[in-house]
């Protein structure tokens, strides 16, 4: 009896000498697997409702399913990691305190150049033309080439539509448009465009906008259809719609150098893969939004939808030429040059 508990002892000790040795071992496989799991920081400034915001939304969901649940990132819309200010968002996410975002071309071409790309007037004149702008490899590499220069990785891009035209009057013709005053998004190639048909533009926040309607100092705004049918602007005064397509957008899926810089092979696989399929299902909620479908229900609200035709744009387009010639040069010939070759063909489809 004794014998066996001097063993029993000796067992007993042997195991606590062996826990006491893999404890640290211990805690740092399980440090190890808690730093594989990290968690990143998406940015956009909207909300899903519109497809800048779905584009976020479903890139924080794919990242954590085509990555195995490695990398959780987390969405906040409405440029709460940028102070509430959409301006601010590309240079929070060199920084550092945006790991990752979809952005807007139009926004962060007041700090990128050649971003002003895709605003160029009626450089893109119709959906086919937005998309295979964004789709050209020539066009990619080199507005990627120039995002990294910055500090930012683009993994995938997608088109956003087009900035359309919201009047009190029917504005078939630049000549329409002469005195009035359009609200519009900040961005200088827009205002010119605007100088150039003979308008006067102003930035005001939405608030303002309303007011200034209500008193008959606002003529009209650019905007897009989702944000005409979700702000209601017909019921602003606003009841004529004239779908020019003059300012295209697009959506860029961007992610920190820094932290591209540390993520696995495998890792910005996930990511990019995870971007191609926000960018199908944002692209697909907005050809939703700027339907047929959601342009007879604007009609049954009271909007007056007027669709330009081919040679109404050429019209409005020779009226802003010398605006597309600066904002070329500035831009860059070679990068114009791709995107010209590659919108030539269904620019033609009338």
């Amino acid at each position: 009896m004794e014998n066996a508990n001097i063993r029993r002892g000796q067992i007993w000790h042997g195991l606590y000498l062996l826990i006491v040795a893999g404890w640290p071992f211990f805690c740092i496989a399980q440090q190890g697997m808690q730093a594989e799991v990290r968690e990143l920081k998406l940015s956009t400034a909207l909300g899903p409702a519109y497809p800048l915001g779905k584009a976020g939304e479903v890139w924080a969901l794919r990242i954590r399913e085509r990555s195995g649940g490695r990398i959780a990132a987390r969405h906040v819309p409405g440029a709460g990691l940028s102070q509430r200010d959409p301006t601010r968002e590309l240079a929070a996410l060199k920084e550092g305190g945006i790991d990752l975002a979809v952005g807007s071309a139009q926004v962060w071409s007041q700090q990128i150049t050649e971003l002003n790309l895709f605003s160029l007037p009626w450089l893109a004149r119709n959906e086919a033309a937005l998309d295979a702008l964004v789709g050209d490899a020539s066009v990619r590499e080199m507005l990627t080439q120039r995002l990294e220069r910055s500090g930012v990785v683009a993994v995938e891009w997608a088109g956003n539509g087009f900035l359309e035209l919201a009047t009190r009057f029917a504005a078939h013709q630049p000549a329409d448009l002469d005195r009035s005053r359009i609200r519009t998004v900040r961005s200088p190639l827009i205002e010119d465009t605007l100088i150039a048909l003979h308008a006067a533009p102003a930035t005001m926040t939405a608030a303002e906008a309303r007011s200034a309607a209500a008193s008959g100092m606002l003529d009209g705004q650019l905007t897009s259809i989702a944000a005409y049918a979700a702000t209601r602007s017909y019921a602003d005064g606003f009841v004529h719609l004239l779908l020019w397509e003059a300012h295209a957008d697009a959506l860029v899926f961007a992610v920190n150098q820094t932290v591209w810089n540390a993520l696995t092979e495998v890792d910005r696989d996930a990511v990019r893969e995870a971007a191609k399929d926000a960018a199908r299902l944002a692209s697909a909620l907005g050809r939703e939004l700027t339907g047929d479908s959601a342009l007879a229900a604007l009609a049954t609200q009271g909007a007056v939808v007027h669709r330009l035709t081919p040679a109404g744009k050429a019209f409005y387009s020779q009226a802003t030429e010398a605006v597309y010639k600066k904002w070329s040069a500035a831009i860059g010939a070679d990068l114009v040059r791709a995107a010209e070759a590659a919108v030539a063909e269904p620019n033609a489809v009338q």
